[in-house]
């Protein structure tokens, strides 16, 4: 581990030399990925149930601070879709302070989980585990846009996504062609965009030429401002949430579901940036970064932020190289909006859903989900149990159960990896050539793979099998690279059965990580030192001694 596993990325570029011309780059990267970050943040925050302002809040302080105090170079942080589901959860049931609050405990989570060094750990939850809640998010939050994309004037929202579907099927007379047209412009716009000119944002131009068309032609659509009244850009002063002890203790799952989400998005934006430029992030440092964020975004009316990889990339492609394109990204952000805020009301809700619907499907990573469905059963059962259990229950659950799920598939399939068996003659009458000399009386009993819990009752069931122990048994150990506490149980009780029954045990090929655990659980002086050796000959040896 290096000196510098905390040392933040702008850090290390300024003791390297920041000149001017990177400068440069960084500053053009910044003001086009903070052009774009402005509707998506706007977006993300009507989405989860909050004021527009909020989310932008969210990307000037959250973005200003994951860029000060990253472990990446060039990675942006803000609001992001993935967190839009449990957001609007928390503030449905807690109201805004409860999402503060639930934030804040997720900053100090995930501090404590790069001091702890876990930023290589995150990377152990599975592929379809990641890939079943990304999409399964992606589906909640198209769910979620159907309304305002068909434009419907229902004031009630439901919770849950069937209730979503059915509210919307009930009322499909009230569909407005004019809030459809518009989404569906959105829509066209950010796809064909990009093949004029990519120097501005499509979704920039979806804004702006929506917007006039509502009010040029005084369409009859829901716009922010009636939703959500004056828009305006105040940072207040900072302020701790409410605290209250009931609804703490509610909250501990959710902000570690927001501690999760924000390091496994944030590292794999990092990644993503690494492979683009060749660098290396710190990830612990990373989730520091992340950690400082979140606790601080909240304390001034801010909701979750974590790394963002749509927008670290276009940083990347505009010539982004360093933390302070970030920094510029987060300025951007804040001044625009300080100068257009006003304008922000006139922004038409079905242009936000036409956004989120392209955000939704850029997340469905329904390519991946499609090949992921041809991988063995327990993936796809795995894949499926998660995507299912974040639409149909909360994000929250489908962390817990596809982690849960993941961990138990694992130990089965390291189970089925150890093999144990008596060794048998072979067809010559004879023993394999390493085994020669084994005289009657004496057995040898292989064990082949990681000797734990989950094999423990496969070494019951193969010593069972066999019908009267022999005088002296020698357990071959030497292809078993680790034991755990219920393997050295299971052994203990074996020894004391076999002991009982007048059999010796003799011990062979035991590496010094496995006599470490012998002796530490008290093996080693229960049979005698001299009765675990090195090899099977010498092991034999010792056999033949008891025998005579």
């Amino acid at each position: 581990m290096t000196k510098r596993t905390f040392e933040p990325k702008i850090i290390t570029v300024l003791r390297e030399g920041y000149s001017l011309p990177v400068f440069l780059k960084d500053l053009m990267a910044g003001v086009i990925v903070g052009i774009v970050a402005i509707p998506l943040a706007i977006a993300f925050a009507i989405a989860s149930g909050v004021k527009p302002e909020q989310g932008i809040i969210t990307a000037f302080i959250g973005g200003l601070l994951i860029s000060l105090f990253s472990g990446s170079r060039t990675q942006i942080g803000g609001p992001t879709g993935a967190f839009i589901i449990i957001v609007l959860g928390i503030i449905q049931k807690y109201g805004y302070e409860g999402l503060a609050l639930a934030t804040l405990m997720a900053g100090v989570i995930l501090v404590i989980m790069g001091l702890m060094r876990f930023g290589e750990a995150i990377k152990y939850i599975p592929y379809p585990v990641t890939i079943g809640f990304t999409s399964g998010i992606a589906v909640v939050i198209f769910s979620t846009q159907i309304q305002d994309f068909l434009g419907l004037n229902v004031k009630t929202s439901a919770p849950h996504f069937f209730d979503k579907l059915g509210v919307c099927l009930n009322n499909l007379s009230q569909i407005n062609p004019f809030a459809v047209g518009l989404s569906i412009l959105t829509i066209l716009v950010i796809k064909f965009w990009p093949l004029l000119t990519r120097k501005i944002p499509g979704t920039i131009i979806a804004i702006i030429l929506t917007t006039f068309i509502a009010r040029f032609f005084h369409l009859p659509v829901a716009i922010i401002g009636e939703r959500f009244g004056s828009v305006s850009f105040r940072l207040s002063f900072p302020h701790l949430p409410q605290v209250n002890i009931d609804v703490f203790t509610q909250l501990i799952s959710p902000a570690i579901t927001i501690a999760i989400l924000a390091g496994i998005e944030s590292l794999l934006s990092a990644v993503v940036a690494d492979g683009m430029l060749g660098t290396r992030h710190r990830s612990n440092m990373e989730l520091v970064g992340q950690g400082i964020a979140n606790i601080v975004s909240p304390l001034f009316g801010g909701i979750p932020a974590t790394g963002a990889i749509a927008r670290t990339a276009t940083n990347i492609k505009n010539g982004g190289r360093t933390p302070f394109s970030g920094i510029i990204h987060a300025v951007t952000v804040c001044v625009l909006f300080v100068f257009f805020a006003p304008m922000v009301g006139f922004v038409p809700m079905a242009t936000l859903a036409g956004i989120l619907i392209v955000v939704s499907y850029q997340m469905s990573e329904w390519r991946h989900f499609k090949q992921l469905l041809k991988s063995p059963r327990s993936d796809v059962l795995l894949l499926l149990t998660t995507f299912l259990l974040t639409i149909l229950v909360d994000l929250t659950v489908a962390i817990e159960v596809g982690v849960v799920m993941a961990a138990i598939l694992f130990m089965h399939r390291m189970a089925e990896l150890t093999h144990m068996s008596f060794v048998e003659e072979d067809d010559d009458n004879g023993r394999p050539h390493e085994y020669e000399g084994v005289p009657e009386g004496v057995e040898i009993f292989e064990i082949n793979g990681p000797f734990f819990f989950g094999a423990a009752d496969k070494f019951r069931e193969a010593i069972s099998s066999f019908k009267k122990l022999p005088q002296v048994l020698i357990l071959r150990m030497s292809a078993v690279p680790a034991v755990d506490a219920t393997a050295v149980n299971t052994l203990q009780r074996f020894i004391d059965t076999a002991e009982a029954g007048g059999t010796q045990v003799v011990f062979a090929g035991v590496n010094k990580r496995v006599f470490r655990v012998f002796d530490k659980y008290g093996i080693v002086k229960r049979i005698g030192i001299e009765n675990i050796l090195t090899d099977v000959p010498l092991a034999l040896a010792r056999a033949i001694s008891f025998l005579k």
